[in-house]
């Protein structure tokens, strides 16, 4: 078998479980609030159109920023809660999924509801009345049961539904089958990409067909199959959760990492140095810029690496530039009076937002210098990152130099690369410590004004850990003993490099090399 494909089953279980977990909690939780939403909406006709309208409007958002949106709101939640009593609730991870998930489910559930119990012919409801019936008996003796078939139709099209939309739990910090298709588009591992899709593919079909055998037992009125799939259904989920059974504790040290790979690599390298002082480490990894940041300060991370520049602009809200040295310092002083975040300190290197051309093109068109793309810029295509055109940076850039060019597209990261490489763009928003530069035969283009700020990587450390000794000496040797030259050549041998390997193993080869 494929080291990559043994490597990748080696997770499932565990990615398994969660997504499961998730999925099934969702799947119950839209359940229970949709049935007796869909009674109210079959009795009266004014909260009938609200009810679906309103469930179909949550279905128009991107179940992506549907789960993004939910952290802050529960993250405010969680602070008026710890005002008030005392004590808060974790933002991140699986509850913002859970109810982003079972909101999405609510649709087809309520729809098929409201019209299986308003298909309920007449006369069996009048003779219901006749017998003496109380709404409610006519209600669960009636009309619940003739109506079963078309829930359960709609029951079986939202569990596909979540199980396919629990991949996108991964940003919010929930471990899923996501975590095998956001990490492999990252690193370019296929391997992981289609275990992933192929896992939740399963995963959809079983459940429907479970989900199906239940309701022919309904519509059939036959126990056998009722009770088959039921029972399916149950055991299913019994068996994918157990590899959770005893692992609901937090563990020591939780290292957060965002979406990219040198995140992967950094965030290991970190664990791995956790876990020499006998700590047990949780990754939670693919956290969106934000987010991760929201997390360390209210204590739902323990540790991670950010970037001078994303923190002074993002953060602070600073569009200045006074030097690497004085953002560092300055960084440094407000965050930990601010949040109470502690900046440990730069790792050594910079992974600096950079514009970047092929470099053949940029020869042709006499571009070295962000000052000559400019006078070239309204004849060219910008390919950037999924978040770089809404970043400050980008708008300081911008107004620095006036660019402006014909058209602008995002990408996520590696096929950016691959669009520059591919003459699909001729301009991309690249990273100083992406060994895909040199790969690529890219050249980086000056900024003689300074626009962009310095992106000093550094060591965040949580408020509720700043006097963790343990924690401290773990990460404290690896202050400035990382150039940016190694870190290009780790990021390019899990990025691109022909004998590709995963973020841990190019986490300990840099480690060996450096000798942390």
């Amino acid at each position: 078998m494929s080291p990559r494909l043994d490597a990748a089953l080696a997770l499932l279980p565990n990615y398994l479980a969660w997504h499961v977990a998730l999925s099934a909690s969702a799947l119950a939780l839209g359940l229970a609030a949709s049935l007796p939403l869909a009674v109210a909406a079959s009795r009266s006709p004014r909260l009938r159109w609200p009810l679906l309208a309103i469930s179909s409007l949550v279905q128009t958002i991107p179940s992506l920023a549907l789960l993004a949106l939910f952290y802050p709101l529960l993250l405010a939640l969680s602070a008026l809660s710890k005002g008030l009593f005392g004590h808060g609730f974790s933002a991140l991870g699986f509850l913002p999924a859970l109810l982003a998930l079972a909101l999405y489910s609510m649709l087809p559930i309520l729809r098929n509801a409201t019209a299986g119990i308003l298909g309920v012919d007449p006369a069996v409801q009048a003779a219901a009345d006749g017998v003496g019936m109380t709404p409610g008996q006519r209600l669960w003796q009636v009309e619940l049961p003739l109506a079963a078939p078309v829930i359960m139709a709609g029951v079986r099209t939202a569990a596909v539904w979540t199980i396919g939309a629990a991949t996108l739990s991964t940003p919010v910090g929930q471990t899923s089958l996501g975590n095998y298709i956001f990490s492999g588009l990252q690193t370019e591992n296929w391997v992981d990409v289609l275990t992933g899709c192929a896992a939740a593919a399963v995963l959809a079909l079983a459940a429907d067909q479970l989900l199906g055998l239940v309701e022919a037992g309904v519509r059939l009125r036959s126990r056998v199959r009722l009770i088959a799939g039921g029972l399916g259904l149950a055991l299913g989920i019994i068996l994918a959760v157990s590899p959770l059974i005893g692992a609901g504790a937090r563990p020591a040290y939780v290292v957060g990492a965002k979406n990219f790979s040198e995140q992967y690599i950094l965030a290991e390298l970190i664990g791995e140095r956790l876990q020499r002082t006998g700590a047990a480490v949780q990754l939670k990894q693919g956290l969106g810029s934000a987010v991760a940041y929201r997390a360390l300060a209210a204590g739902e991370l323990d540790a991670y690496v950010d970037y001078s520049g994303t923190l002074w602009t993002n953060v602070l809200g600073r569009a200045d530039n006074p030097g690497r040295a004085e953002v560092l310092r300055q960084l440094t002083a407000e965050m930990q009076r601010r949040d109470g975040v502690v900046v440990l300190g730069s790792l050594g290197f910079e992974n600096a937002y950079a514009l970047a051309m092929r470099r053949d093109r940029a020869q042709a068109l006499g571009v070295a210098t962000l000052a000559d793309l400019a006078r070239e810029a309204p004849s060219l295509t910008l390919g950037a990152d999924l978040e770089f055109l809404s970043r400050p940076e980008w708008t300081s850039v911008a107004a620095a130099y006036g660019l402006r060019f014909r058209s602008q597209r995002s990408y996520q990261p590696t096929f950016m690369y691959r669009a520059v490489a591919g003459g699909d763009v001729d301009v991309i928003s690249a990273f100083s410590s992406d060994g895909r530069i040199a790969a690529d035969r890219l050249t980086v283009l000056g900024d003689p004004k300074g626009a962009i700020p310095p992106y000093d990587a550094v060591v965040l450390i949580a408020p509720r850990r700043a006097g963790d000794d343990r924690l401290r000496r773990a990460l404290q040797p690896l202050i400035g003993r990382i150039p940016v030259e190694a870190m290009r050549a780790a990021n390019l041998s899990v990025d691109r490099d022909v004998d590709k390997v995963a973020p841990g193993a190019a986490a300990r080869a840099l480690a060996a090399k450096l000798g942390l």
